[in-house]
């Protein structure tokens, strides 16, 4: 009874609400309506709590923009006597309308997201037997050996825990490649892994044939592996100690429960993050859609495998053929396939995996890129709409995670937008200055509220503008290619570890600055106009502080594709470890302060007697008291590298050297062993930032990253300038001095007469 007297009250306020918003009013009644409203929705968020509080709100910020989309649909288009204008302003609202569209699903999914609550312990003799697969194709021997001893480090039964590394780089075909250089590396990168393998307790795999890429792969070890449980990770997915602890146990509790998924978390930043600093202080992009978003899918049975840090039920693979590879997301694809013969999922919310991402401008495109043209690709030939066996709000839940890739094509209709009107006085919106106060105005700052309400402590304001600009620019043709063939986009692997060795601008950084230079051009001319040409109307002061705002958000793509040196190519996490530094006999009390694959901080007890620490000559052995199962090797072999003071105390950074292989158990013990490690960086940078100190940090990038951006610009324009220089002067060698070395090589080559002495330099010569 109470179920549906909600029901009818939701219906009741809905067309309440449909018959206020078709209520004409003035412009001053429309100011002092959305004011009202936005007032109302600052005391439910100081002073609200609970369910009602959070539904009052979105529903009053819901009110204010639907009120916005009926007057621009109804009074602010060009009229039909300007065509071309009309056009374009059709064109702009059809995307805003998406954008509407895409938040008002959000507000649906979001509303009451799901927070499930921890498992007990279950006992040894309950849990199934896994298969945990370990996909690679050109990944380095350090990732893979980090990865596999975390997985068999997992605190899980050794009998019932199989750990596969599924090796595409050295399948069959590609050891017998026609390039005998290609041939040799992938027979050598063969029986290396299988070495490795060998030492670490896992089970090398590979195939014949390169088939369906990550999926193939999958489904080829499906044939031989017999647990009940399969989990995946990729490569540089490290899991914590508890992994399987915490998720596993969920397969008994729902017998049609098909997938269990974590969220993917990271130790090093993204180019963005990196060139704009903002790692150790900032929610990484990522944290909005597992920590709010899946929780919301997850509500609604639509949460989604995303590729690794994942369980699957092998008996409900089996139902669907396995891993599904029509697409190249085949994650997703393979969720799609599941829920629509009617299997569960669940999404639980805790940081228990930790990978790397793209360095690089260049691969975060690639990765992205490869996302978006997969999910159209689903879109297309296995539309979630027309799926049989979904229910409506899965239809909704999967539509959602499609469709808001179409992102790339309003984001930059919206970002040049402006200077239509600006160069060409082309009439694209119609508004007076009090209009676009009354409703523009009160609908972005309704608009921003709503978004820093429901996911203010894990995506800062504006910072979603800049993300889908940055990609946007060259998503739109990924979007277009996939359109025009859905069959056609392959499956790439994402690069990562690599190396910045020097300040530079991304090889795709030229889009950016010739849009931030449009408009710039487009800023000067809005100006000029306003002041010296006759006629114009305060509509240009609405669309130059609309360009204005689109500048700043070009200023900080550019300070975004300047990349910054990161010569250290190993990620540290922050961790709070026990340890015996051993040196020469001398043994010091540490603590261990932070970890990477490549070494280690440490800072001796305050009660350890002095050591007298010199930078290159002190190596020894690091004794690290475990949290853990460790294998065969309780130390590491480390060598100072670099002393630092931080809080008045000092530290001091070691790299490991020369690690065996039995040795990473060690590494990941010390890494992965303490599961609340990852949460609490998480916890760290998770602190609310509200509308008015985001948008004041975004300003700033907006109007500082642009001299950053064009110093490397002239720096890359100097060292290019004194190449050519470097080569113009380069000296030509002589014609007589070939002539000559052909003369000594003839002569070093005569069998009836000794060579002469001169002929010895040929080399240096050659």
């Amino acid at each position: 009874m109470l179920r549906w007297v909600r029901v009818a009250a939701w219906i009741g306020s809905g067309l309440l609400a449909v018959a206020l918003l078709m209520q004409p009013v003035s412009v001053d009644a429309q100011l002092s309506l959305s004011l009202t409203v936005i007032g109302l929705m600052i005391a439910i968020w100081k002073f609200g709590r609970g369910f009602m509080a959070r539904q009052m709100f979105l529903a009053l910020g819901s009110f204010v923009i639907m009120r916005y989309m009926y007057w621009r649909v109804t009074s602010t288009l060009p009229p039909s006597s300007d065509p071309v204008g009309l056009g374009f302003g059709l064109v702009l609202l059809c995307a805003e309308l998406y954008c509407v569209v895409v938040l008002v699903i959000s507000l649906i999914i979001n509303a009451d997201p799901l927070k499930r609550k921890p498992l007990g312990r279950d006992d040894d003799d309950k849990l199934p037997v896994v298969d945990v697969f370990i996909p690679t194709y050109n990944e380095d021997d350090y990732i893979l050996a980090t990865t596999i001893a975390a997985a068999k480090s997992m605190d899980y039964p050794p009998d019932k825990l199989n750990v596969w590394l599924l090796d595409d780089g050295g399948s069959d075909q590609k050891c017998n490649d026609r390039n005998p250089e290609k041939a040799a590396a992938a027979q050598l990168r063969r029986v290396t892994l299988q070495g490795l393998c060998q030492r670490l307790g896992a089970i090398y795999h590979t195939r014949k044939k390169n088939e369906h890429a990550k999926a193939g792969n999958m489904n080829n070890a499906l044939k031989v592996a017999t647990g009940e449980i399969v989990v995946v990770f990729d490569a540089d997915h490290a899991p914590f100690r508890a992994f399987l602890r915490e998720t596993v146990g969920l397969f008994a509790r729902d017998p049609k429960l098909f997938l269990v998924q974590t969220p993917h978390v990271f130790l090093n930043p993204d180019p963005i993050e990196k060139n704009l600093k903002t790692f150790s202080r900032m929610p990484s992009e990522n944290e909005m859609f597992y920590s709010v978003t899946q929780r919301g899918l997850d509500k609604w049975n639509g949460s989604f495998f995303c590729g690794s840090a994942a369980l699957l039920r092998r008996s409900a693979l089996e139902t669907v053929g396995g891993f599904s590879g029509v697409t190249i997301t085949e994650d997703c694809e393979t969720a799609l396939d599941l829920h629509s013969t009617g299997w569960n999922r669940a999404f639980v919310d805790k940081p228990l995996i930790a990978g790397l991402q793209p360095e690089t401008f260049a691969s975060f495109i690639g990765q992205r890129s490869r996302w978006c043209q997969g999910m159209f690709q689903i879109l297309m030939l296995k539309n979630p709409a027309m799926k049989r066996g979904l229910s409506m709000i899965q239809r909704l839940c999967y539509l959602s995670s499609m469709t808001f890739w179409f992102f790339p094509v309003p984001r930059l209709i919206f970002m040049l937008a402006p200077l239509t009107y600006i160069f060409f006085d082309i009439k694209i919106f119609v508004s007076n200055l009090d209009e676009a106060i009354a409703y523009t105005t009160t609908y972005i700052i309704v608009n921003l509220m709503l978004q820093n309400y429901l996911f203010g402590t894990v995506r800062w304001p504006w910072i979603s503008e800049l993300y889908e600009y940055l990609q946007g620019v060259f998503l739109a043709k990924a979007i277009v290619s996939v359109i025009a063939n859905p069959r056609a986009p392959t499956f790439n692997v994402t690069a990562k570890g690599l190396t910045l060795d020097n300040d530079h601008l991304s090889e795709l950084s030229w889009p950016f600055f010739a849009i931030w230079g449009a408009l710039f051009s487009g800023g000067l001319m809005a100006t000029w106009r306003y002041f010296f040409e006759p006629g114009v109307s305060n509509l240009m002061v609405v669309v130059g502080a609309w360009n204005c705002f689109n500048m700043l958000i070009a200023g900080a793509a550019l300070g975004s594709v300047a990349e910054r040196k990161q010569p250290d190519r190993h990620p540290r996490l922050i961790i709070s470890r026990k340890g015996v530094f051993d040196c020469g006999g001398v043994r010091v009390p540490v603590s261990i302060e932070d970890v990477s694959a490549g070494g280690c901080s440490i800072r001796p007890l305050d009660n350890a007697a002095p050591v007298d620490w010199r930078l290159g000559e002190t190596s020894g052995r690091l004794w690290v008291e475990p949290m853990g199962v460790i294998v065969k090797k309780e130390t590491l072999p480390i060598e100072l590298k670099h002393v630092s003071v931080v809080g008045g105390k000092q530290r001091y950074g070691f790299e490991f050297t020369d690690i065996k292989t039995e040795e990473y158990y060690v590494l990941a013990d010390l890494m992965y062993a303490d599961s609340d490690a990852l949460p609490r960086f998480l916890a760290s940078r998770r602190k609310h930032k509200n509308v008015f100190a985001g948008t004041a940090q975004f300003i700033f990038w907006g109007f500082v990253e642009p001299f950053r951006a064009f110093s490397y610009l002239r720096k890359k324009a100097e060292e290019e300038k004194k190449e050519a220089m470097n080569e113009a002067k380069a000296p030509e060698i002589p014609q007589a001095d070939t002539t000559m070395l052909r003369k000594l090589i003839r002569i070093a080559n005569r069998k009836d007469e000794p060579a002469p002495a001169a002929a010895n330099p040929a080399a240096k010569v050659a």
